[in-house]
Parts: structure tokens; C-alpha cells; sequence
């Protein structure tokens, strides 16, 4: 992917964290220059290490082409947030996920950057009109919401604010598919996101089936993770429901309309009750050790990266 995205676009990350390292990757990777601050004294620093290694294990699984050490060499550690945002013609935030951290530096970045510079938040639920409707330059903000992690998961949803400009979605959507992700395009603010809004439900109804007694946590998992989620891993809901019936879309709600209709009256609201909440880290802590977590989680990249891969290789239709 190195190489794809303009020459002059420079990247200015604001948060070493998880999300800012990940950031780091998916710019670096795709040849573009990147300065990288954090707020923590020496945690931007330590994040090249970590940079390092990723890029290392996509190079091992094929998914970059160059050297992990030349796409690592694109990262610079910025002293302060004035020398990150220098240049830059992208700045991506990923602060604390608190609305008041987030206005507090927002202003700083407005005051901070000229006007054709994009402000995106990676923010997680937070809408940027909660943070932006203040700034002279509320037009140019927007969130763009990655999927932990980036570089593997490539959605970014973009949500303005009802003051953000068309144009700055366009840029930043366009900016997106140049450097490999996979941005998607939301026409209003909603609570949580779109993806989110996804995921709550299923969360949610798995949830409620351990509380009811219908199912284990495990054979919950196993419903999404050997079921749902082989086709999900490469359509969506929409396409998936209109290859299940001869008729597409129209027939499947004919066939299957008021059954799933039915289930949905019967999904109310979960508040994540506490016992419901401790029987499932029960049962995971038994299949899952805390301090395995991290092995784990590592091996849940490599199985992404493999997935990634294989993705690749496949013409889609």
C-alpha cells in the first residue's frame, strides 16, 4: 500500500494510545508522513517500539510489500502538540473519551492549525457537535471512528456535525480509501454510531440469552463465531438476506417478515444487569485466564491478519 496516498498529505496524530498507534500504522504503511504527540511524557515515544513490531507482523503475513523498518522510519515523535500539528494536512485525535477533554483540545487545534487543515476525532460515541459548535472553524470537524484495530479492521466511519462541511467528509472519505481503509459515510449524528449501533443489539441479545437460561456464553460465541459470522466476515445484512430467498430482499420479508418481526418485540431494552454480567466473565474467565488476555488478544491479530490476507487474494464480486 506504500505510496497510494498524496505526497503532500502529512499526518499530525494527537494520542499515542492504542488507537494512535494504530493510526500510525495505516499512515506510515501507506507512505505518508507522520507526527505522533501525546500529552503523557514518554508515551509517544515508547509507542515506535510497538509500531515497529506490527508493522514486522504484517510484512511476515503479507499484507505490506517494504521493509517494516522504512514504513516505521515515516513516524517522528513531536515534542508538543504545536510541533505535530506543523504542516500537517490531517489531524486525528484520540484523547480521553471525555467531552470536556475533547472541546478543551479541539480549541487548541482550531487555534492551532490554518483553515484548510481537517480536524477528525476518533472518538468512539461522542458526537462532534458536542465538542466543535463552538470553534470559528466548526466546518472543518468531524469524527472519523476507526475499528480496533485500524490497520486490520479497516471501517472508518465518518460523522460530521450538522455545520460540518460536505466538502471536509468528501476530503477525509477520500483520504481514507487512499491509504486502504474502508470509510463509510453517515447523514446524521446518531448515539453511539452506526457501528456501534450494530453491535449494541447483538451484545445485547446475547446478553439476554444467558440471563434467560436459553444458551452458554460459549454457545452464544459459537452462534456468531461458526455461524454469523462467516458470512458476515464478508457481506453485509442487507446482502446476506437478499441471497436467502429466490426473490431477494422482497420475498425474504415476505417469507420471514413476521417471524423477525415478532423477535423484535420481544427485544426490550437491557440495562447489563449485574448478575447476567458476572455469570459471563465467570464463564470466560473459565475458558480465558486474565493473564492469557494479551496472548490472546495477539493471536486474535494474527487470525485477523490471515483473514485480511485471504481477503485480498479474492476477487470480489
Amino acid at each position: 500500500m506504500s505510496g497510494e496516498a498524496a505526497a503532500t498529505d502529512r499526518m499530525a496524530l494527537v494520542g499515542a494510545g492504542l488507537i494512535g498507534r494504530a493510526w500510525a500504522i495505516v499512515f506510515a504503511r501507506a507512505g505518508l508522513p507522520v507526527a505522533l504527540w501525546d500529552p503523557a511524557e514518554g508515551v509517544a515515544a515508547a509507542a515506535l517500539g510497538t509500531i515497529r513490531e506490527r508493522l514486522a507482523d504484517l510484512r511476515a503475513a503479507g499484507l505490506i510489500e517494504e521493509a517494516p523498518e522504512q514504513a516505521a522510519a515515516r513516524v517522528t515523535v513531536a515534542p508538543t502538540l504545536e510541533a505535530a500539528v506543523a504542516g500537517a494536512t490531517h489531524v486525528q485525535e484520540q484523547g480521553p473519551e471525555r467531552v470536556e477533554v475533547k472541546r478543551e483540545l479541539f480549541a487548541r487545534l482550531d487555534a492551532l492549525c490554518p483553515r484548510d487543515v481537517v480536524l477528525a476525532s476518533s472518538t468512539s460515541g461522542i458526537p462532534a457537535s458536542a465538542f466543535t459548535e463552538g470553534l470559528a472553524g466548526r466546518a472543518r470537524c468531524l469524527v472519523a471512528h476507526p475499528v480496533n484495530p485500524p490497520y486490520l479492521v479497516p471501517l472508518v466511519e465518518l460523522v460530521g456535525a450538522p455545520w460540518t462541511d460536505p466538502a471536509v467528509v468528501a476530503r477525509t472519505r477520500a483520504l481514507m480509501e487512499r491509504v486502504g481503509q474502508v470509510p463509510v459515510t453517515a447523514f446524521r449524528e446518531t448515539r453511539g454510531f452506526v457501528l456501534n449501533r450494530l453491535q449494541a443489539a447483538l451484545l445485547a441479545e446475547a446478553f439476554r440469552l444467558v440471563r434467560d437460561g436459553v444458551m452458554s456464553v460459549e454457545d452464544v460465541d459459537r452462534c456468531v463465531r461458526d455461524g454469523l459470522g462467516l458470512r458476515w466476515s464478508f457481506m453485509g445484512p442487507f446482502e446476506t438476506i437478499d441471497l436467502n430467498a429466490p426473490g431477494g430482499v422482497a420475498d425474504y420479508v415476505a417469507r420471514f417478515g413476521p417471524l423477525m418481526g415478532g423477535i423484535t418485540q420481544e427485544q426490550t431494552p437491557y440495562d447489563y444487569d449485574a448478575p447476567t454480567v458476572t455469570r459471563v466473565a465467570a464463564e470466560r474467565r473459565a475458558a480465558l485466564p486474565l493473564e492469557r488476555i494479551e496472548e490472546r488478544s495477539a493471536w486474535r491479530d494474527r487470525r485477523l491478519m490471515a483473514l485480511l490476507a485471504h481477503k485480498r487474494g479474492q476477487a470480489r464480486g
